[in-house]
């Protein structure tokens, strides 16, 4: 949820010719990452729980990849875009962790 939250607030700095563009793909990409962990935890089987943490795992890539290009357009000073990152990053060691202990 803090990805979510902090990912909004981000991308209202985004200049506004991107909102329908970049600030959009932000906003689905962050807002899917806890959406399908919830929708996985509801799940009984493991296999299917393991499918939603691999569909939350794609969308914290998507939206890694969506902040190194904000980074190399220099839509937004690297300041803004590393601590995002930074947590990112860590979100995916976590899923990446968790999916392996449900496939075992």
């Amino acid at each position: 949820m803090e990805i979510w939250t902090r990912c909004y607030e981000l991308s209202k700095s985004l200049p506004k010719d991107e909102r329908f563009g970049l600030v959009s793909q932000i906003n689905r990409a962050s807002s899917s990452i806890p959406a399908n962990i919830a929708e996985g935890s509801s799940r009984k089987s493991q296999k299917d729980t393991a499918r939603f943490i691999q569909i939350a795992l794609g969308s914290a890539f998507e939206l890694e990849t969506f902040l190194i290009g904000i980074n190399r357009l220099q839509l937004l000073p690297e300041e803004k875009t590393q601590g995002m990152l930074d947590l990112i990053i860590e979100e995916q060691k976590m899923l990446s962790g968790f999916l392996k202990s449900l496939e075992a």
